[in-house]
């Protein structure tokens, strides 16, 4: 199958939290024999901050957005399926509109990586144009947020909703050794948005306020000119390449979602699956699905508050921790990987296309 996908990047991780979640996919959907086209503009520096890595698994296009939106979309045509991922940053109004046309002529797919604030967004504003695309897609894809997320665009009219959430790729976040320039009790990797910052000060700076004793490392862009407490080290942006070091090198890695997601809950970001695949000990903010994909104190630590990060700390030790984060790999490896996820998506995808023929054969009788 010749998949054509519009994304932010998946050869950049700068600015894109998705990156991750796009390399397992297409890398694994390339494993199963399909041809993929990934296509993303240039924009937000992604490009001046490129990964090192092997992408051959896609054939990469960088287009200068706006400008080349109406070439992209040519080349579409020779694609068995069109897919525009949400959150690219630019032209996603005219992408929406346009990919979401395209279905009269071959399946399309809207892939949304932040699908809490999709809908969150569109019951705000009636006008909205995305309202009027979701009926156009063979089916939307959601990366995250469970039965809340399926009901919100089924009730925005859409043909047929999947689950295809993040996961592991073992080839990528896998054990490495410890590095001491990044030993610490805690680390939390996460660029600063609107949507997080209340928590992060919330679970991850109160605790370090709370428990003076111990080391904090941030890493993410944008922090640069956050008031922290002395025991938090901020080492800026992260690079793809230097997670399983970092996840390695602290006592325990902690995971804070955004205010959406948390709230819509099943919605497992990447990072989860990053740490797990590390084998290294996580302090999960609490969000409803969790224990759907990881059971609490035997593979995955819940934190709800400062106190509780701060008791958690005090609790367990690193037999504890190295323990607890063995069975994390463990569970990862046996139900959360790339390689089923991609599996699913095909599934879906063919699924879509016997739909698209029945409704044809339908259409020919009568």
């Amino acid at each position: 199958m010749r998949i054509f996908a519009f994304g932010s990047s998946i050869v950049s991780s700068y600015w894109n939290g998705a990156a991750t979640y796009y390399r397992g996919i297409y890398k694994y959907l390339a494993q199963r024999g399909h041809d993929i086209t990934f296509a993303e503009p240039n924009a937000y520096g992604r490009q001046e901050h490129r990964d090192s890595g092997d992408f051959s698994y896609v054939t990469s296009l960088v287009y200068q957005p706006t400008v080349d939106v109406d070439r992209m979309l040519q080349l579409t045509a020779e694609a068995d399926i069109v897919i525009k991922h949400g959150g690219i940053g630019v032209d996603d109004e005219v992408l929406e509109r346009r990919v979401g046309e395209l279905s009269s002529e071959r399946p399309t797919f809207f892939w949304d990586v932040d699908s809490p604030a999709t809908i969150a967004r569109m019951r705000r504003d009636t006008q909205d144009p995305f309202r009027h695309c979701v009926p156009l897609y063979d089916a939307i894809f959601s990366y995250g947020g469970g039965p809340s997320s399926r009901d919100g665009y089924l009730n925005f009219g859409a043909r047929a909703y999947y689950n295809i959430y993040n996961g592991l790729d073992p080839e990528t976040h896998h054990p490495v050794l410890p590095d001491s320039a990044f030993t610490c009790d805690v680390v939390f990797l996460g660029n600063r948005l609107p949507d997080r910052e209340e928590r992060v000060e919330q679970l991850f700076f109160e605790a370090a306020r709370l428990a003076p004793e111990k080391t904090f490392i941030l890493g993410g862009e944008g922090w640069g000119d956050k008031q922290m407490p002395s025991n938090v080290r901020w080492i800026g942006h992260v690079p793809t390449g230097d997670h399983n070091r970092v996840n390695c090198s602290a006592g325990m890695v902690m995971n804070i979602n955004r205010t959406s997601m948390a709230n819509f809950g099943f919605s497992p970001p990447t990072r989860v699956f990053e740490v797990a695949g590390a084998g290294a000990c996580m302090l999960c903010d609490d969000w409803p699905g969790i224990n759907n994909c990881f059971e609490p104190e035997k593979e995955i630590l819940v934190i709800r508050t400062a106190q509780d990060v701060v008791d958690t700390l005090r609790k367990y030790d690193d037999e504890d921790r190295m323990k607890i984060g063995s069975a994390f790999h463990q569970r990862a490896l046996r139900d959360h990987t790339y390689a089923q996820r991609a599996a699913q998506a095909e599934a879906a995808f063919m699924e879509c296309a016997s739909r698209r023929i029945a409704i044809s054969s339908e259409a020919s009788v009568a």
